[in-house]
Parts: structure tokens; sequence; C-alpha cells
């Protein structure tokens, strides 16, 4: 029987029964996808020595797209990475009014995450590593130790030098402002200071007058300037010796939502800059990684190929298709997993739901064969099932037979009300579909 502490287990039946990634345990769950985890392996060594990257996760809901991103974010974090990760939604765009942009902003600072915080609000706790790694280096490279009276003015010293270098980028004065705001902030103790920093990297401060009011700073991070302090925190945690920033932004397909042509054209030539920005070497130590449907790369009346700067840069090539998978090029399409996969998937599911409630396995795999066949002729085609539908289904058998031990696996998944559905998408037609939630 597999060994999985209580609350691992507890997020990955609860996360899975509810259709949503869980945060922790997916080495438990993980099978399949080697080629793409490959390419975005290759991707993290480029980051970490300065380059930078750009990957669309293309496929249906429920194919795995969010689990892909969740896999490499915490593979990321424990290798030396900071992370971030926003979901997308109508009020949480790359451009728009209403403060769109800055609510994206402020939902990567949220989630901003670490090795040692893997549950996000990292930001104060990098700025404190990184005070304490320019102490320490000032105790090791000029011998003096904190009481001595040299050792404030050589750390300050240090953290100006520091400072200094980010000054040159876009924005990187006030950036550079701030982060010294902090560092006198726990230079004298004043935890009101330090939180007056804290506030205004996470973009909290609603107008100028109140920011410079609290910090001195006449300037805050807005609609405009959100993404290049994105770019600013890239260079600053490699500063403090981690290897790069990984910035995860999934359910892209509410760009594609949007109904206002303009409005949905800004949030293109946000994501154009992105695209360039990393694909062109004008940003460094950054990956970003986005994750949408079919339907919202492809169509050409409102997805990413209806703005055409974006679409001659992603097409894909004539020889990537007839089942020729290429993962080099900035899109990776996750198809739906083999047939062998999914058994694998059912066999880990199963055997952490027999740890979780401590009882013996008692599903063979020809049991696990017939589920799979049953889900598969229910629902059509095979081409039509993704992970989430033949977990979801799973997990709710393992309840049943788990709460009446007298009922019967195989006369349940034959039985005439057990009828799996595909995962409701909208890559099926958008016509007649209405967003009136979708404000401007």
């Amino acid at each position: 029987m597999v060994k999985i502490p209580k609350r691992i287990s507890t997020a990955i039946l609860n996360s899975l029964s509810a259709g949503v990634v869980p945060r922790i345990g997916l080495e438990y769950i993980a099978v399949g996808r080697k080629d793409e985890i490959e390419a975005i392996l290759e991707d993290l060594e480029n980051i970490a020595e300065g380059g930078a990257a750009f990957r669309f996760f293309i496929g249906r809901y429920g194919s795995g797209k969010s689990f892909l991103i969740q896999l490499i974010r915490n593979y990321a974090m424990d290798r030396g990475y900071v992370v971030a990760d926003a979901d997308l939604s109508p009020e949480r765009r790359f451009q728009g009014g209403g403060n769109k942009g800055v609510a994206t902003f402020r939902e990567l600072m949220k989630n901003l995450a670490t090795k040692t915080r893997p549950n996000g609000n990292a930001l104060a706790a990098i700025l404190e590593k990184w005070i304490s790694k320019i102490q320490a280096r000032v105790m090791t490279e000029a011998g003096v130790k904190p009481r001595d009276p040299r050792f404030t003015e050589l750390v300050e010293g240090a953290i100006m030098v520091a400072i200094n270098n980010m000054k040159e980028m876009v924005h990187g004065f006030d950036f550079a402002t701030v982060i010294a705001t902090y560092w006198r902030g726990h230079r004298l103790g004043d935890d009101e200071m330090k939180e007056n920093a804290l506030r205004w990297l996470r973009a909290e401060y609603p107008n100028k007058t109140e920011a410079k009011k609290a910090i001195s700073v006449s300037v805050i991070i807005d609609d405009d300037t959100w993404y290049d302090y994105v770019k600013l925190m890239a260079n600053f945690v490699v500063e403090l010796g981690y290897k790069g920033l990984l910035v995860f932004f999934d359910e892209a397909v509410n760009l594609f939502k949007i109904t206002h042509t303009q409005a949905r054209t800004n949030n293109y030539e946000a994501l154009l800059t992105m695209f360039n920005d990393t694909m062109q070497g004008k940003a460094n130590h950054i990956g970003i990684f986005v994750g949408g449907t079919p339907q919202f790369l492809e169509d050409r009346r409102r997805g990413i190929f209806s703005y055409e700067a974006l679409r001659t840069r992603l097409v894909e090539s004539r020889f990537a298709k007839n089942g020729i998978k290429d993962v080099s090029g900035p899109i990776i399409r996750l198809g739906t997993l083999v047939i062998e996969e999914v058994f694998v998937l059912l066999t880990r599911v199963m055997d952490i739901h027999a740890a979780h409630y401590k009882y013996d396995v008692f599903l063979t795999d020809d049991d696990l064969k017939e589920f799979i066949k049953v889900i598969v002729s229910r629902i059509g085609a095979d081409k039509l099932l993704t992970p989430r539908e033949f977990v979801r289904e799973f997990i709710t058998i393992l309840n049943i037979l788990r709460k009446d031990p007298e009922k019967n696996f195989l006369e349940i998944i034959h039985g005439k009300d057990f009828k799996p559905k595909p995962a409701v998408s909208v890559d099926e037609s958008v016509e007649g579909t209405k967003f009136e939630e979708f404000t401007l």
C-alpha cells in the first residue's frame, strides 16, 4: 500500500472529486506528458542561465493544462525558482479598465511562492532573506560582527549597490526606492514602514497621492506598468540567489470571452509584448506560461489567431501534423492520455484512496480495464475523454463502495444509472453563448 501523509491524500482526493487540480501531492498521480515535461525542464535550465521562455499549454477542459502547470510550479520551487500564478477571469486580465491588469498583478503577488513558502505570500520572506544574505556577506567579506559600529553602514552600502543595479531598468528607480524603504524599516525596527513598502510592491495603493504620503514615491503600479514590475521582480529574485521567476496564467479562455473587440485586442497586444520580450532576449530569468483551450488559440474571429501579429508568430509548422508532436515551439498541445496511461492513473488514485481510508485494495486489473471500456463506450469516443472525466467518476464509485461494501463494482458501472458525461467545453460551439458577466 502506498505511503502518503494524510494531509496530502486529503488534498488529492478532495480536489480530484471536485474536478480541480490539487496544489500538493501531484507527484503521486502524475502520468504521461514525458516529452512536454522534458521540454519545460530545458526552459528552466535556460532561465537559470539568464534566458527567458514563453509557452502556451493548449488543451480541452480537463485535458491536464492546470495539472501540468501545478506540476511544473512545484518542481521549480523545489529547485530554487520563485513562482507566481494567477487564473485569468472577467476581473483579472492583462489590460482593461477598472484596474483589471493591476488585479492580475495583485493575484500574482499573493501567490508568489518559494520552496519555504509554497502556499504564497512569500514577498516579505523574500525581502528578509535578501537582507540576511547581504548581512552574512558583509560579515564574511569585511570581517565585522553585527555589534561593530561599522556593520550597519557596510550593509546599507552593499544594499545600495545591489539596488543601483536595478535603476537602469524601466521603472527600476522607483522599485529600488521602495526596496530601500523596506530596508530602512528593517534597520529601524519600524514595522509600519516595512508594511508600507510591501503594500506598494503588492500594488495595493489606490492612487499616487496615498502612495507618496506613505512611502515618498510619487508613482504606483498600474494597468500600464504592472508587467514591467514583473520583469523587475525576476531580476530582483536572481539577485537574492534564486534561479529565476516563473509566471503562470491559467484560464486564458477568459480573454477569448471578451465581447468588446478593442478590449480583446488590447489583451492580445499585451500578450504579444510578453512574447516578444521573452523570445527576443529583452527579458531575463523569467518564464511565462499560459494555459488555454484550442478555440482560445485558433478561433480566427475572437481567439489569439484573430490577432495577426500573434498568429504569424505562433502558427505551427506544416510538418507538425498527422500525429507528429513538436514540443520545441511556443505551443504545447495536450492531447488525451492513452489508455495505458489512464490505467496507471486509476491505479494510483485507487492506491491513494485505499491508503487514506485504510482498507485493502479490492479491485483487480480486469476491473479497471472494464471501467475504462465502459467510460469510453458510454461517452461515445475516446477522443472526447479527458483525465478529469475518468478520475471523478472513479472516485465517486470508490466512495460508494467504501460506504456500502455489499454493492458490486461491475454491477455499478454496467447499471443503467451510471451515465458518465464529458466535461462541458466552450470548444464545442460559442454560437449563441451569452457573456453578459464580462463587463468592460
